[in-house]
């Protein structure tokens, strides 16, 4: 791939960095560096190699000091060599790590091992470097992350590799049951002759000299807590934050950057739990940021969490758009699955009583420190948190810009379809993210013992569960928790089900019509529910790369969701969406009959929906794993579907981010050229 067909997308943010006043842009400067201080955690929860291959980048940037064609020049390597590297430095830089942000593939670069090693002849630090990496940036496997193995690797359970999915359940659960969270954790497997010791490497500024011991006796082992996991790259946030305090807009803020930084130094994730608290009630800041171990997605287990640092500045116009829908939420809950009936002012019981109107904001990302740039994003991911004291939505407009970028293949589309298809694309998608946000993660109510024996529901009197017509029988337990019980299913049901509701909502005309697209307007109601449809289809069957054919496993939460919908349409709508596979030409074409999407397709839809809803809010955990797991198991034609997706991929995209630099007084805000060199500028400008 040449430097000019990698697709890279700027974060543009100048004209939002601007419109701050002087004390703002002060705070968010701090913050960011906050931000990218995070970089060297992700690359660390990544893969063993990521860290030096960073390294390396960085020092070659250095040692031709940013003009990569004197490495040309020089005779270091040829020039098409150069390009690929150029390549493979943005795209890694883009991703934080050697694996893909979407899909946690890993990538190596298209270049041979010995024009890398006579690149790293130009320094002894480069040499030195190289020899570290030299066997693990181009060999595969692991093709992917996973659990521990042959051909899949989880840089969250380092060192021995041979540490089993049963090992890391039973240290879980046990940790699980002396109240240690695990989202801010790694477990290390150490084995002796004599025994196993598995070490929890927790999250924190501070060390211990003796650690936290417990015995695991079915494994005859024991596990120590020990902390300082990080703690260079978690001293260097701790001062940023420290000095973003003096620049708060608020109380508020003052108060959860002090919880942040307490947790961040101690390793107690009560205190983060309180930040997030605190951070819920910052309601349309200026300057709005996410912090922490957030996203469990990466975890084979499900439960342990990437950090991420993002700093963004908040569009006041956007964001009153936004607010219409929130206030008329109730509205369109009461049209979901499970809602109906007197009950709950006919939400019904699996739903909460009072539907706080969260705080949605459209924000302009300034510092995006993750593996992979979201277009929208609902927190805190605590369901006690959220039923106690809200959430908040953001949607990230700089991000969800990129996908309205009419050069973006869609090889799924009928070509007689594709300008139709790219019309109304951006604004399907940006609509259908907003409610996946609002109301599929804002939504719903889990069936809770505390531990004192008091339940959130009449016990003598259960709720009926509308899957078989009777009273419920499971619920969650006292310490229970939706991604403990859920394990490697949470996230990906969890994402699914916030798909389905966007997507449910996409034909409601009164909801539609609030968002401006009737029968009148420049994009019509009913071309934006087929659009929602024909995107079911297409990412369905993009879904399909994500999935290892060798091992049976998925690699992204949101693949196998966007797949398992896919399958759900083709074998329960009746013909609303069907693909047709022409064998010879090698093509799948995406086909959705308008006339049965309302009378077809959105039933389809709501029956999967309902399902998934209901196991969830019952912590019915046997019968969604066997639901979600037949629907999202690929064989058979489905894996003949799959070769084709895989011939067909399109380059994934690579964002490029601006920096902030204190001169004098003043903050220096500096962007980068949408090219791969500008990728590992804006990198070599951070000096993280």
């Amino acid at each position: 791939m040449s430097v000019a067909q990698l697709p890279i997308h700027s974060l543009g943010i100048s004209t939002a960095f601007e419109s701050l006043s002087l004390k703002e842009k002060h705070y968010a400067h701090h913050m960011a560096r906050a931000a990218w201080y995070g970089a060297r955690i992700i690359l660390r929860q990544v893969s063993p190699e990521s860290i030096g291959i960073f390294e390396f980048i960085l020092e070659l940037y250095r040692s031709c000091s940013g003009d990569w064609n004197v490495l040309v020049t020089e005779g270091c390597i040829s020039q098409e060599d150069c390009s690929a590297f150029l390549d493979y430095a943005a795209t890694f830089m883009s991703n934080v790590g050697n694996y893909y942000g979407s899909g946690d593939q890993k990538f190596v670069p298209s270049v041979s091992p010995a024009a890398l090693a006579k690149l790293s002849t130009k320094s002894p630090k480069l040499e030195n470097l190289y020899g570290q990496i030299s066997n693990a940036i181009t060999t595969l496997p692991p093709y992917g992350l996973g659990y521990p193995g042959d051909k899949t690797q989880s840089a969250y359970y380092p060192g021995d590799s041979s540490i089993t999915e049963s090992e890391i359940a039973a240290v879980s659960r046990l940790l699980e049951e002396n109240s240690i969270f695990p989202e801010n954790t790694r477990i290390q497997k150490v084995s002796s002759r004599e025994a196993h010791t598995f070490e929890v490497l927790q999250a924190s500024v501070e060390q211990d000299a003796d650690s936290v011991v417990f015995e695991l006796p079915a494994f005859d082992a024991t596990i120590k807590v020990k902390r300082g996991d990080h703690f260079e790259e978690l001293a260097k946030i701790c001062s940023s934050l420290s000095q973003a305090k003096k620049y708060a807009a608020n109380e508020k803020q003052d108060l959860f950057l002090s919880e942040y930084i307490d947790s961040f130094i101690t390793g107690d994730l009560g205190a983060y739990r309180s930040s997030q608290r605190t951070w819920i009630t910052d309601k349309s800041p200026r300057v709005e940021n996410i912090f922490g171990f957030v996203e469990p997605y990466r975890d084979p287990y499900g439960s342990r969490a990437e950090f991420e640092g993002l700093v963004a500045i908040t569009d006041p116009e956007e964001t009153n758009m936004l607010g219409k829908l929130v206030q008329n939420s109730s509205i369109f809950i009461k049209r979901l699955p499970w809602a109906g009936g007197e009950e709950n002012n006919g939400k019904g019981p699996f739903e909460k009583a009072l539907f706080e109107p969260p705080d949605f904001t459209s924000i302009h990302s300034l510092a995006y420190c993750s593996s992979i740039i979201f277009p929208g994003i609902n927190l805190p991911n605590y369901n006690d948190i959220r039923d106690e004291c809200g959430f908040k939505n953001v949607i990230i407009a700089n991000r969800m810009s990129a996908e309205g970028n009419k050069a973006y293949r869609s090889p799924f589309v009928d070509p007689t379809e594709l300008e139709d298809f790219h019309k109304a694309k951006y604004p399907a998608y940006y609509w259908w993210v907003v409610l996946h946000e609002l109301l599929g993660h804002g939504t719903g109510r889990m069936m809770v013992e505390d531990s004192q024996g008091k339940f959130n529901f009449d016990i003598d009197n259960p709720p009926i569960n509308p899957l078989s017509g009777k009273p419920i029988t499971t619920w969650y337990r006292p310490g229970q928790t939706w991604t403990g019980q859920f394990g490697d299913l949470a996230t990906t049901v969890d994402e699914c089900r916030a798909e389905l509701v966007g997507a449910y909502l996409m034909d409601d005309i009164d909801l539609l019509q609030l968002l401006g697209h009737d029968e009148f307007s420049e994009i019509t109601a009913a071309e934006l529910t087929y659009n929602t449809y024909m995107q079911l289809g297409t990412d369905g069957l993009r879904g399909l790369a994500n999935f290892n054919a060798e091992h049976g496993k998925w690699g992204q939460a949101h693949s196998r969701a966007h797949f398992a919908i896919l399958k759900c349409l083709l074998t329960d709508s009746d013909g609303c969406v069907t693909v047709d596979h022409d064998a010879q030409s090698k093509n799948l074409i995406v086909r959705v009959d308008r006339s049965k999407i309302v009378s077809h397709g959105k039933p389809a839809l709501g029956r999967m929906l309902l399902r998934l809803h209901t196991y969830r809010c019952t912590a019915d955990v046997q019968s969604c794993r066997e639901y979600y797991e037949d629907l999202s198991r690929v064989h058979a034609q489905y894996l003949v579907w799959r070769e084709i997706v895989l011939a067909k991929q399109e380059p994934k995209w690579v964002f490029v981010q601006a920096n902030t630099f204190l001169h004098n007084e003043e903050v220096i805000l500096k962007e980068y050229p949408t090219t791969a060199e500008g990728v590992v500028q804006s990198w070599a400008e951070r000096q993280v």
